[in-house]
């Protein structure tokens, strides 16, 4: 399992003195950033589930935050990383937010890294890396600072750079995990599969009771098509702990992939029914939308969706159920039921206005409202309003200076001028929106069939088929047009 987007926080602690009663106790190794706690035993409950998030055992975790804030219910750190092991998106800002709020009672090192993921669920990315680099800057010889910068860039697909700090990380504390997962990850994304390896191979050297590793070899394995292998590694993690979600789910993609879509769900269906919490149950529902997706069947994936928004609807989760609008609107506009898509966009933007979030975390919803505007309107033969649309929205995150909606941008722009026979244009911009998205591969194969180059049409179209991309709904999406170009060659 990769992680990127929200980034676990990850800090250097050791146990400092007791100042006086009731004065902030703070974690003073030279070089690491401090956590600061008026608790002996809230640090001591902290850092083992620190410990063991590290580890991606997230549900393990959680008690531990819990009881750390229990003790100290002024522990920023604390409920921040509750914030990441949480099961859902409201509980999520819920402790994030008493994170900010405790932010002028902490250390400069830990306010930075409350800033830097406020920034992050901002859409701010780089304002984020600023502020990571000034942690760089103040912790040079913090492993766990490293960690995150790094973080910033993979998510920002800026692999060789991420490499970098995970290399760095790694070289201040070679036993310390996380970096080796990452880096295996960053390095298949540049097709350097045997760093990859490597990379995967150190990680449970390290940590060889864990699921984690095995997960994310087998990942790797699935992407380069070696499906029974991957699944093999798989089992190995759930050998470990059965209730490794990621694990459930690699198996059941790599079985879509293999064309056995009732045993993908009934491994689904396993994982569901031991699911230690509502995300995890969310998480098989999305994962049995992806596989009616890929074999093609949009009623029973659209269903499978609604079923994880009433889970989150029976918390009041509006942003969780702003994000399942959305999924539900991808899922239409796939089919070419565009009507009924725009109303699931539009019912995004409803729900987490509803929601008790940021201005600025409502801001990217409202944001992505315009990208899906101006693709629907495309599809819909509306091509001025595509245009308009899109200049708004590319205006707005080139001024956020958000990198992947950036891509977006570009990915737009392309659609509209390959709808427009502008090739060129449509060749450039197309070449600039994300290449992790295979349904860009299959529209830069129709740019190169328009352009006469059947040959990288035909490559374009092979590697969209073969992208082997983990629980992906736009790998099912690509994947069956890809197909199609593929056969009419």
């Amino acid at each position: 399992m990769v992680t990127y987007g929200f980034v676990r926080p990850a800090l250097m602690i050791t146990i400092g003195l007791l100042l006086m009663v009731a004065v902030g106790l703070a974690g003073t190794m030279e070089g690491k950033v401090p956590i600061t706690t008026t608790s002996n035993q809230a640090l001591d409950q902290f850092l083992k589930g620190r410990d063991l998030a590290e580890r991606l055992r997230v549900q393990d975790a959680r008690p531990y935050f819990e009881k750390a804030i229990a003790l100290d219910p002024n522990f920023a750190l604390a409920h921040l990383n509750l914030a990441f092991v949480a099961p859902s998106a409201k509980l999520f800002f819920e402790h994030h937010d008493i994170a900010k709020g405790l932010i002028d009672k902490v250390s400069e090192g830990e306010k930075l890294m409350i800033l830097g993921v406020e920034a992050g669920n901002n859409a701010q990315p780089m304002k984020q890396r600023e502020i990571y680099q000034k942690l760089v800057t103040m912790f040079p010889d913090d492993e766990r600072v490293h960690n995150l910068l790094g973080t910033n860039y993979f998510g920002q697909q800026q692999w060789e750079q991420a490499v970098e700090h995970y290399k760095k990380s790694t070289e201040i504390n070679s036993s310390f995990s996380p970096p080796y997962n990452q880096m295996g990850y960053a390095y298949r994304f540049l097709e350097k599969y045997p760093e990859a390896e490597t990379s995967f191979q150190k990680y449970i050297e390290l940590i060889p009771d864990d699921p984690n590793p095995y997960d994310s070899y087998a990942e790797l394995l699935m992407k380069m098509g070696r499906y029974q292998e991957s699944i093999d590694n798989y089992k190995k993690a759930l050998a470990v702990s059965p209730t490794f979600a990621a694990s459930h789910i690699g198996i059941a993609t790599n079985l879509n992939f293999m064309g056995k879509y009732p045993e993908a769900r009934t491994q689904l269906q396993e994982l569901y029914n031991n699911a230690r919490d509502d995300g995890q149950r969310r998480q098989a529902h999305f994962a049995m939308a992806v596989s009616y997706a890929d074999e093609g069947n949009t009623e029973m994936a659209i269903n499978e969706i609604k079923n994880q928004y009433i889970i989150a609807e029976q918390i009041g989760d509006y942003a969780a159920m702003s994000g399942d609008a959305i999924t539900m609107g991808n899922i239409y506009y796939s089919a070419g039921q565009y009507d009924d898509a725009m109303k699931m966009y539009q019912k995004s933007v409803s729900l987490i206005e509803k929601a008790n979030l940021t201005e600025e975390v409502k801001d990217n919803t409202r944001r992505n409202f315009l990208f899906n505007e101006a693709r629907i309107a495309l599809m819909k033969g509306d091509l001025q309003t595509a245009k308009v649309k899109t200049d708004e929205y590319k205006m707005k995150v080139e001024t956020l200076n958000n990198p992947f909606q950036i891509r977006l941008a570009h990915e737009l722009k392309g659609m509209i001028a390959l709808e427009e026979k502008d090739f060129k244009t449509a060749h450039t911009n197309l070449l600039k929106a994300n290449q992790q998205n295979p349904q860009n591969l299959c529209r830069l194969a129709e740019v190169y069939m328009a352009e006469g180059d059947q040959q990288e049409a035909k490559a374009m179209c092979q590697k969209a088929v073969n992208f082997n991309q983990l629980n992906s709904l736009n790998q099912a999406f690509a994947k069956h047009k890809a197909k199609r170009m593929l056969a009419g060659m």
